[in-house]
């Protein structure tokens, strides 16, 4: 810090000292211009005069001389004539200028400045992020300082009487594996994380070897939930654990990014997260995070990144299909969005299909107004996906947007 003081005062007197010459040749009345050569010329009529007393040149030459000489003496005088002299400045307040301009810069350095920070090399930064990376609190720890559970206000007592008898039976047979799957579901609905996680872990346990990505991922995620968001090492395990098992799933890959920026290399979270957003689909559950903070990333990366535009579904309407539509009449173009959702409607009814195209299905009922079928696609999309809270999530947000509650 002495070190800095000392560097930055030299500077500031160097400057100061420089403002000062410049303001002291400022002061200083430029003399006008032509004023030597007068002189110059004046001294040459009187060498003509001497020339010509002397004998050494004739009368008729020392006339023309005169004549010459005389011409140019006009000539630098209305040039000097013409010519304006700079005003003086005044010392005193100059002097008070500089004072003024060096404090002020010394006050605006130490209030948005970060006086005594030390340098931070790519090397020392490198090396915080590893020891942060080693220190992270684990889940116990972060669980431990969690608020105790109380059940979200307006939640039916039959409802929590169920949930209490659910855990009677489940703590009775711990290797039920359909109590301890439905426990898990059930606790993370209601909000009980810490519950929710502790019910999957014992069906990870109950399952084995034939524990599947999806099952690691879900309880990555309730991990992540009960620490408040934080990535923990048991977190990092069981995704990696659901990487090795499926190297695309998409949440596990969002939240091995996450984990980068909360240790502080915003460049493996951009490396992960980059190739999550050009994959798409654009309503994945992980793209909308991933666009609200990637460009932070890449700046603090130092990589050049611009967000793209959002781009839509495929199973969407395509571009085409939207310029086909305005060209039509209201009746037309009722129908022609009423037949894509039918569409859209059957194929997932029949065969099934990713998270993001059920969420599609049901807002897009909402809006029509057909409440039914929403309530009926929302009932075919829980039963497909259950016991997976990432994409239940979706389905209940989707739900409530419909209009057909959660």
């Amino acid at each position: 810090m002495v070190g800095f003081l000392i560097a930055a005062g030299a500077m500031a007197l160097m400057v100061a000292v420089s403002l000062v010459q410049a303001l002291r040749r400022a002061s200083m009345r430029m003399a006008p211009e032509g004023a030597e050569d007068l002189i110059i010329y004046r001294d040459q009529l009187s060498e003509v005069d001497r020339d010509l007393a002397r004998g050494v040149i004739p009368e008729d030459e020392a006339g023309r001389l005169r004549t010459e000489v005389e011409r140019r003496m006009l000539q630098a005088d209305r040039a000097a004539t013409r010519s304006r002299p700079i005003s003086p400045v005044k010392p005193v307040p100059a002097a008070l200028l500089v004072i003024v301009a060096l404090l002020g810069s010394g006050v605006l350095y130490w209030s948005i400045g970060a006086p005594g920070y030390p340098d931070l090399p790519i090397a020392g930064r490198l090396a915080t992020a590893e020891a942060d990376y080693r220190n992270r609190p684990h889940q116990a720890a972060l669980e431990a300082k969690a608020k105790p559970f109380t059940p979200p206000q307006g939640t039916a007592q039959a409802d929590l009487d169920l949930m209490d008898k659910l855990r009677t039976t489940v703590a009775a047979h711990p290797d039920d594996l359909h109590g301890q799957t439905l426990l898990a579901e059930s606790e993370y609905k209601l909000g009980n994380f810490i519950g929710a996680r502790k019910a999957e872990e014992a069906v990870i346990r109950l399952k084995g070897a034939d524990a599947t990505a999806q099952d690691y991922g879900t309880l990555a995620e309730l991990m992540i939930s009960a620490a408040g968001g934080i990535v923990t090492p048991e977190a990092e395990a069981a995704l990696n654990e659901t990487l090795k098992r499926n190297p695309k799933d998409g949440p596990a890959r969002f939240y091995i990014g996450l984990m980068a920026a909360q240790i502080g290399r915003p460049d493996r979270t951009f490396a992960m997260w980059k190739p999550l957003l050009d994959e798409g689909p654009p309503d994945a559950p992980w793209i909308t995070p991933i666009r609200s903070m990637i460009q932070d990333v890449a700046d603090a990366a130092g990589v050049q990144f611009t967000l793209p535009d959002a781009g839509s579904s495929g199973a969407g309407p395509s571009a085409s299909d939207m310029a086909n539509a305005a060209q039509m009449n209201p009746q037309d173009r009722q129908k022609m969005i009423e037949g894509m959702v039918a569409g859209l409607e059957s194929r997932l009814m029949d065969a099934g299909g990713p998270v993001e195209d059920w969420t599609k299905l049901i807002n897009a009922l909402g809006v029509l107004g057909a409440k039914d079928r929403a309530t009926a696609a929302y009932a075919k999309a829980r039963a497909a996906f259950e016991g997976q809270p990432g994409a239940l999530s979706a389905l209940k947000a989707a739900a409530v947007q419909a209009g057909i509650g959660g």
